[in-house]
């Protein structure tokens, strides 16, 4: 279910940009209301006992007794989107108890879908590469890049970023920005059936369908690696 409707929402969106009828500001709102909008309809008709946390509508439901949650991100990467670029997704999870227990993400205008109970584990050489913000990544993943001696590569969206790790492009992908539930959910509940190490920056576990949906760290990575990013991580965090 939750490919279907990343991959769904994905063809809506590749719609919205046919033609280069929109652009800026228009394109970006058209895509983040319409994908909502289906996505919304999907779940209304196929799990209407299920509560919803999406950033772009009110939640559905009370998140505070149900046990399955759907975290939703109709269009992560909306400026990418709007810009022309590939670097946007869609963010797809099923959470329960707090943890993404089914997830996808769809890459549209690559062509790619990620699906958490498909998904390959992750293996093969390290490429000696982190991901980082178009804008140059924070101080923490620099740090991360200089003490491992990391090639930083610009990528747009959150999705996009973690799924280069599933591609094996990348080995490592360090956030400290801040992020919400939605910007991260479905990434790493991929990321982690693929064989990942996914956490917050001082190595304790992510936990999803919190009182505030205030996600603001986390790291994804190739498991090699992992203890030297985090002791990398505890010497700035």
């Amino acid at each position: 279910m939750a490919a279907q409707i990343a991959e769904g929402a994905g063809r809506l969106l590749l719609g919205v940009r046919h033609g280069g009828l929109l652009d800026g500001r228009l394109i970006g709102d058209a895509g983040d209301q319409l994908a909502q909008a289906w996505i919304g309809a999907v779940l209304r008709r196929r799990r209407p006992r299920d509560a919803v946390l999406s950033e772009e509508a009110e939640d559905v439901g009370d998140r505070s007794t149900a046990e399955r949650v759907w975290i939703i991100d109709p269009l992560d990467g909306t400026s990418e989107f709007s810009y022309g670029t590939a670097d946007w997704a869609v963010h797809v999870a099923l959470t329960e108890g707090g943890r993404p227990t089914a997830a996808a993400v769809s890459i549209p205008a690559r062509g790619e879908l990620y699906r958490s109970d498909e998904v390959d584990t992750v293996g093969g050489p390290l490429t000696g590469r982190i991901a980082v913000s178009r804008f140059g990544g924070s101080y923490e993943s620099a740090h991360v890049a200089n003490q491992l001696g990391l090639q930083r590569v610009s990528i747009g969206s959150a999705g996009a970023k973690a799924m280069a790790v599933v591609r094996g492009d990348v080995d490592a992908y360090v956030h400290s920005g801040g992020q919400y539930e939605w910007d991260n959910c479905a990434p790493v509940g991929v990321c982690e059936a693929a064989g990942l190490h996914c956490s917050r920056l001082d190595g304790s576990e992510i936990r999803y369908n919190q009182r505030v949906p205030y996600m603001p760290d986390f790291v994804i990575c190739r498991r090699e690696i992992a203890d030297d990013v985090l002791a990398a991580l505890d010497a700035v965090w």
